[in-house]
C-alpha cells in the first residue's frame, strides 16, 4: 500500500519542515511493514511538499502510528498535512483491487 501525505509550507519554513519531514520519514521507517519511503517538494510551487511511503499492508501503516516514536516525531508533522485521502492501494496490473463494501465484524 502507499501513503501519500502533502503538505502546504511557507517558503521561509521550509528548511525547518525539511528537517521535521526527515524526522517523520526516519520514525515511520523503524516501523514493521515499513517498504521504503521519499520526500519530495513541488518543482514549480516550492511551497508544496510531499511524503511517500509504501507498506506491506495498511494494518502495518495503521500500527505504525501507534508507535512511540512515530507519535513524538512523525505524528506532530504529519498532522500538517492537506486534508485529503491519502491511502493508495497497489493497482498494478494483475493485482486485486479493494471492492467498496459494508463489511461484517465477525
Amino acid at each position: 500500500m502507499i501513503v501519500v501525505n502533502r503538505f502546504r509550507v511557507p517558503e521561509a519554513e521550509g528548511e525547518s519542515f525539511r528537517a521535521d519531514l526527515q524526522r517523520a520519514h526516519d520514525a515511520l521507517a523503524e516501523c514493521p511493514g515499513f517498504l521504503t519511503g521519499t520526500m519530495g517538494r513541488n518543482v514549480d510551487d516550492p511551497e508544496l511538499w510531499v511524503l511517500t511511503t509504501t507498506w506491506e499492508h495498511v494494518g502495518a501503516y495503521r500500527r505504525s502510528l501507534s508507535s512511540y516514536d512515530v507519535k513524538l516525531h512523525a505524528v506532530p508533522t504529519l498532522g500538517r498535512a492537506l486534508d485529503e485521502p491519502s491511502a493508495y492501494e497497489i493497482a498494478d496490473p494483475g493485482t486485486d483491487l479493494n471492492t467498496r463494501a459494508a463489511r461484517s465484524l465477525g
